[in-house]
């Protein structure tokens, strides 16, 4: 029944308010971890509590949620504060409790060694209603008597037991002892020892107790790799990402509803078939994306963690991680949708640089190592083109050559050099008859005859028009802004259209572009 229960549990539900329900569902928490489901009422009760569980089981929002709900939104004064055991830890949590309670007007603040007091000091002097620090600066701003701890009715003290192993108890009871007894007191742990437990017993008043294991379950068959990418070139990454996997069929994991909706439409707009799946479809919608997708009409499918679960799909080659989940659990369900009944599958990660930590802590609690690939290159995927293209053509020799195809050769091989014939006959088949003077070294990319269409990555919420990206071309590729043509903008990305010779100009110069003061990155786009 516990577990019935889990399942059922909702933030709504659990009575939090419009301001943090919205930041959740902009931070991509469509529902809660098994810890979140926890301790998140218990917290919100006034209990002390022990929570045993791992990072990457959510544990942040897990304490982080009911600290913003509780507090006291019209007092300035410092009213929570927690300690972490190092400064990149500290700043984390900084950062999503601050995301918390971004719409209630929360005021955050992080301390920790290796940052100036002066800037901390005006932080504080600021006003501020939680803190975030490491143990040894926390005290030395006590000490000082730059930290007023009066007003502290919620402690949380996270990733106890690696405070102890970095010799920080004493400092965290130095601390606990300046804090008013009348308080609320949470300590986060991956493992329990002696010394934690006896610090529990001695500042914890009839504690609470939740333990979450988290599932060491991997899938066998799924490689697993990941790819480190700035979030600026998430979308061009992974179009190059999914050319070189040859990915068959695919499932696109986003956060958010309005990340899956953008996606799909940035991966339509450069010639994929894909599809978005959340929770706003009503059934008939979702069952007709399905369909499409079980039927192969479209190859890709963009969803939300909810929105995928209870999916039932066979051949699914491919999983991406486009945005990092929550937690671990997350990550396990999602690319346990590959490599199914004995076939083999391949998950893939997008990881930004500020998110190592949180996918290195899954590695650890999972137990595998995830291979590190480099971002494939334009020239990559050309290769892997013109790689596809001599097994294809292998193939076609291996089933043999209809004669009539032959007699057209061989009457060829009489003026002309067979090499000659074959790259003409391949020519003609990539460009479908298209008139080669507009195309050349770029392709089939979509546009009018005679002219290249090149894809920009940055569009209307960039604040882009007509005229910055025309201005930005001309003078950045030394073109005309005469020979632009249709211009397409899109809310994260842009089609331009250019002759085959100012297309060149402008990939040849692409450090030099520079539109709204950003610099570009545009590449020849794929068929419409």
């Amino acid at each position: 029944m516990e577990q019935e229960s889990l399942k059922l549990e909702t933030f709504k539900s659990m009575g939090l308010s419009i301001p943090v329900l919205k930041a959740l569902e902009e931070m991509g928490f469509e529902e809660p971890s098994p810890i979140q489901v926890r301790t998140i009422p218990l917290i919100l009760e006034g209990h002390d509590l022990i929570g045993q569980a791992q990072t990457g089981t959510g544990k942040t929002a897990a304490f982080g949620v009911p600290i913003v709900e509780r507090l006291d939104h019209r007092s300035k004064k410092v009213q929570a504060l927690v300690m972490a055991p190092t400064r990149e830890l500290a700043i984390q949590v900084s950062e999503e409790i601050t995301k918390i309670g971004r719409h209630a007007g929360v005021k955050v603040v992080p301390i920790y060694g290796g940052q100036s007091y002066d800037r901390q000091l005006k932080a504080l002097e600021h006003g501020a209603q939680v803190v975030i620090g490491t143990p040894g600066r926390v005290m030395d701003h006590i000490r000082r008597g730059t930290l007023k701890l009066e007003s502290v009715r919620m402690v949380v003290l996270d990733e106890a037991d690696e405070m102890l192993d970095m010799g920080f108890i004493e400092d965290v009871e130095f601390i606990l002892q300046n804090i008013p007894s009348e308080r609320q007191t949470m300590l986060f742990s991956a493992t329990v020892p002696e010394a934690i437990a006896r610090l529990a017993r001695k500042y914890l008043k009839n504690p609470e107790h939740i333990s979450i294991s988290p599932e060491r379950l991997t899938v066998p068959k799924t490689e697993q790799v990941y790819y480190e990418v700035r979030e600026h070139e998430k979308l061009d990454g992974l179009s190059r990402i999914l050319d070189m996997e040859s990915a068959e069929r695919t499932i696109i994991f986003c956060r958010t509803k309005k990340r899956v909706d953008e996606l799909a439409e940035g991966l339509q707009a450069r010639g994929y078939s894909a599809e978005a799946i959340h929770g706003d479809l009503n059934q008939v919608q979702r069952n007709r994306v399905l369909k499409r997708f079980k039927d192969g009409v479209s190859e890709i499918l963009v969803a939300t963690d909810v929105a995928a679960r209870g999916l039932d799909i066979e051949n699914v080659t491919h999983v991406i991680n486009y945005d990092l989940p929550q937690d671990t659990e997350s990550y396990v369900h999602r690319i346990g949708r590959t490599g199914r009944a004995g076939r083999s599958g391949t998950a893939v990660t997008l990881v930004l640089p500020k998110e190592f930590r949180q996918f290195r802590q899954m590695e650890r609690i999972l137990r595998v190592r995830v291979q590190r690939r480099p971002l494939p290159t334009q020239e990559d995927v050309a290769e892997k083109q013109r790689e596809a293209l001599k097994n294809r053509l292998a193939d076609e020799i291996e089933r043999g050559v209809l004669p009539a195809y032959q007699d057209i050769v061989m009457e060829l091989a009489e003026s002309y050099d067979s090499v000659d014939i074959a790259a003409a006959a391949l020519r003609l088949m990539l460009d479908k008859g298209r008139d080669q003077s507009a195309e050349g070294e770029f392709g089939e990319t979509g546009a009018e005859p005679g002219m290249v269409r090149l894809f920009l990555n940055l569009g209307r919420m960039d604040r882009v028009s007509p005229a910055d990206i025309v201005r930005g071309l001309a003078e950045g590729a030394h073109i005309s802004g005469s020979v632009i043509g249709l211009i397409d903008i899109y809310d994260r990305f842009t089609f331009v259209e250019v002759p085959q010779d100012a297309a060149a100009k402008v990939l040849q110069n692409l450090g030099s572009i520079v539109i709204r003061g950003k610099s570009v990155n545009m590449e020849p786009a794929r068929p419409r």
